[in-house]
C-alpha cells in the first residue's frame, strides 16, 4: 500500500527537498538573541524573505521553522513571529531563541513582503484579493497553492539544516492556525521534520463541512477529501514527536480530541483547553516549552 506522503506528493507534483542557498542581510542585536533578515528563492524563482533568530553567546540546541498565522492580516507575516507587530502570543522567534533554538520565520505567499506590489506591515485594500489570486492563478494552470506552500516549507527546513553547527536531527516545525495547517501537511510529507507543533489547525473535514467552517485556500486541492482526512495526515507524522494544541471553543479545532483519538501511537502530546482560536499566555508558554524540550532531547539515532 502506498503511504500517504508518497501518494500526496505524487498528487501535488511536489518535488523532493533541495539544498537551499540564501542571502544574508541586516542583523539586529536584541536581548538574548539576534534577528537577521535573510532571503532565498522559491520554485517559481520568487524571493522568500524571512527572519532568522539566533541565540546570543551560546551554541544552539536545534532549530525550528515557525510558520505564521493568517488572521485576515495579510500585512503581517514574519514580523508577527518576531514580536514586532500583532499579537504578543505569536512572537515565537524571540521566545524560542532565548531558549537556545535557531528560529526561521518566512513570509508565506501573499503575506507581508510577499504581497504583489506592496511590502511592509501596513494593510493594502487588495490584500485579500492577492491571496485569493495566489490560489486561482495556479489552479487555471493545473497547479495548486498547496504545492507552492509545502515547497516553500521544505525550503525553510533546508535552510535551517544547512546552517553551520546545526544538528539536522534537532530541526522541527511549528505554527498556529494557517501556520498550523502548513505544519500538519508539511511534517507529514517531509521526514526531515524531527518534531512538529500544530496549534489551532486539527479538525476533521466532515466536522468543518457540517459546521460551515472555512478551509484554507492552500487546501483547495481537487479530490483531496477523497484520499485523506485530518487523522490520516496527523498519523503520517508519527512516530516523530508531535504536539496538538486546541481550544474547545475554536471552530478550527472543534473535534481535535476525536481526531487525535483516531491516531494510533503515543507520539502525540495533546493540550486542549476551554479557549477560543487566538492564543493566550498559557498555550503560548506550553508550546514554547514543548518545542524547546524536543530540541534538547537526545536526538534519535
Amino acid at each position: 500500500m502506498t503511504d500517504l506522503a508518497t501518494l500526496l506528493r505524487a498528487r501535488l507534483g511536489l518535488a523532493e527537498p533541495v539544498p537551499m542557498p540564501f542571502e544574508r542581510g541586516e542583523v539586529v542585536a536584541e536581548d538574548g538573541y539576534t534577528r537577521e533578515r535573510i532571503a532565498y528563492r522559491g520554485l517559481e524563482g520568487d524571493v522568500i524573505p524571512a527572519f532568522l533568530f539566533t541565540p546570543a553567546d551560546r551554541q544552539p540546541a536545534g532549530g525550528v521553522a515557525v510558520f505564521h498565522q493568517h488572521n485576515g492580516e495579510f500585512h503581517f507575516g514574519k514580523s508577527e513571529v518576531a514580536g514586532l507587530v500583532g499579537s504578543p502570543f505569536q512572537a515565537f522567534g524571540p521566545a524560542l531563541a532565548r531558549k537556545g533554538l535557531v528560529v526561521l520565520a518566512p513570509d508565506a505567499v501573499s503575506f507581508e513582503d510577499r504581497r504583489a506590489g506592496v511590502t511592509g506591515v501596513e494593510p493594502d485594500t487588495y490584500d485579500w484579493l492577492q491571496h485569493y489570486n495566489a490560489l486561482n492563478y495556479r489552479l487555471i494552470d493545473g497547479d495548486t497553492l498547496m504545492r507552492k506552500t509545502l515547497d516553500d516549507a521544505q525550503r525553510a527546513v533546508s535552510v535551517l539544516r544547512q546552517l553551520p553547527g546545526m544538528d539536522p536531527r534537532r530541526v522541527g516545525v511549528a505554527g498556529h492556525s494557517y501556520g498550523g495547517y502548513t505544519v500538519l501537511y508539511h511534517a507529514a510529507l517531509d521526514q526531515r521534520c524531527r518534531f512538529a507543533c500544530i496549534s489551532g489547525a486539527v479538525c476533521s473535514i466532515g466536522t468543518r463541512r457540517r459546521a460551515g467552517t472555512g478551509f484554507t485556500l492552500f487546501e483547495a486541492v481537487p479530490g483531496l477529501a477523497k484520499i485523506l482526512d485530518t487523522h490520516d495526515v496527523l498519523a503520517a507524522i508519527g512516530p516523530r514527536p508531535t504536539m496538538v494544541v486546541s481550544g474547545t471553543e475554536d471552530k478550527y479545532s472543534r473535534d481535535a480530541d476525536q481526531v487525535v483519538a483516531k491516531v494510533a501511537g503515543d507520539f502525540i502530546t495533546a493540550l486542549r483547553l476551554d479557549r477560543g482560536h487566538a492564543l493566550e499566555q498559557e498555550r503560548f508558554d506550553a508550546m514554547v516549552d514543548w518545542i524547546a524540550g524536543r530540541a534538547f532531547e537526545p536526538p534519535p539515532r
